[in-house]
């Protein structure tokens, strides 16, 4: 299919901040050839600072580093270095708090996939798929802050692929209780990450903060958009979340109940009749489906199913009675792409289509 030209007809420059690290090195990958953003520059820590991108890189993706991005020089993350109007922060959350806030009053759009604004009530918390037209909220963070730039950030990682496996089903029956266990890809520890000695052969039964942001993040996820905040779903959410032995992807296994109690067959019938939000299925970076149904009864697993849709889809399979709650399930997502990097530039994508940032929007 041939790429929606860029609103405006050029290609907008944009930045990566924490762009050496393995969520800004998805971020580059991605942004190299995209139809409607220019990656113009790229930052890093002050050790990187002034070398060549090739240079302060450690590139781990199995595909060759995008010659676009080789020669960029690394600069600090200071507004008064990086010129482009968007940014996307992949910065570790003890150093992004500052550096996005510094971003945004200096009129940038700032996409963070850091926890550290996530649940502020003027700033939207996004899944695309989910609930895109809660970024129409930063009119109000605008006006609120008074300042002329704007401030997304996407969800947890494991939030993000429970959420787009549980949003179809919300809507059609009202979730009101979750149990869940995650069982999550070492890469969501970045890099360096886990050591391997903790790891082969293991199961590690704690993440640190993972618990409560799944629990905290998924009712303002499945929440409803208001003139000055996000009304939260009314949804009880226990998370139990492990790490494993998995390079990429992210398994959450779902027990659920809903106010209008479905079978399993009407379930199905929801799961694949979605298409996600209005207006996200044109974008460039968007797949052809949100949703995969897994129809195997030993599917989904994250090494043959964590590249659906090109790591932006997630799978669902096992939809099968609960006895104790009404619905069992269980869902795969590639926890760097549709769960961080992928969603922050499709969520980009959705703000340029639709006019929300004024200044920015070509």
């Amino acid at each position: 299919m041939t790429p929606r030209p860029a609103p405006g007809g050029q290609r907008l420059p944009v930045a990566v901040l924490g762009a050496t690290g393995a969520v800004g090195q998805t971020f580059v990958r991605l942004l190299a050839a995209h139809p409607w953003f220019r990656l113009a520059e790229v930052a890093a820590s002050e050790r990187s600072a002034g070398k060549p991108y090739a240079q302060a890189t450690a590139w781990l993706d199995p595909s060759p580093m995008p010659a676009a991005a080789a020669a960029l020089p690394v600069t600090a993350c200071d507004p008064a270095v990086v010129a482009a109007p968007i940014v996307f922060s992949a910065l570790d959350s003890g150093v992004a708090g500052d550096v996005e806030l510094a971003f945004a009053r200096a009129g940038r759009l700032v996409l963070s996939n850091a926890k550290n604004h996530r649940m502020a009530p003027d700033v939207p918390l996004v899944v695309p798929d989910v609930n895109a037209d809660h970024q129409h909220l930063l009119a109000h963070q605008r006006a609120v802050r008074g300042w002329t730039g704007a401030l997304v950030t996407n969800s947890n990682c494991a939030a993000a692929v429970i959420a787009m496996a549980l949003k179809p089903l919300h809507d059609a029956f009202g979730l009101r209780q979750l149990f869940v266990t995650t069982l999550q890809a070492v890469s969501g520890a970045g890099y360096p990450g886990v050591p391997s000695l903790d790891i082969l052969g293991n199961v590690i039964p704690w993440i640190a903060d993972e618990e409560p942001k799944i629990e905290a993040e998924l009712p303002k996820l499945l929440g409803t958009l208001g003139s000055t905040g996000i009304e939260g779903a009314g949804v009880a959410v226990s998370a139990q979340v492990t790490r494993v032995p998995v390079e990429h992807g992210h398994t959450a296994c779902l027990a659920a109940a809903f106010t209008g109690r479905p079978t399993a067959e009407e379930a199905l019938e929801v799961l694949a009749a979605w298409r996600g939000a209005a207006g996200v299925r044109d974008l460039p970076s968007a797949p052809a489906s949100p949703l995969v149904l897994a129809a195997a009864t030993d599917r989904p697993q994250p090494r043959r199913d964590v590249m659906a849709g090109g790591g932006m889809s997630v799978v669902v399979g096992r939809v099968r009675p609960d006895p104790v709650l009404d619905l069992r399930l269980v869902a795969v997502g590639h926890n760097v792409v549709v769960g961080a990097a992928g969603a922050s530039v499709l969520n980009a994508e959705w703000l340029l289509a639709n006019g929300v940032v004024p200044g920015v929007a070509a």
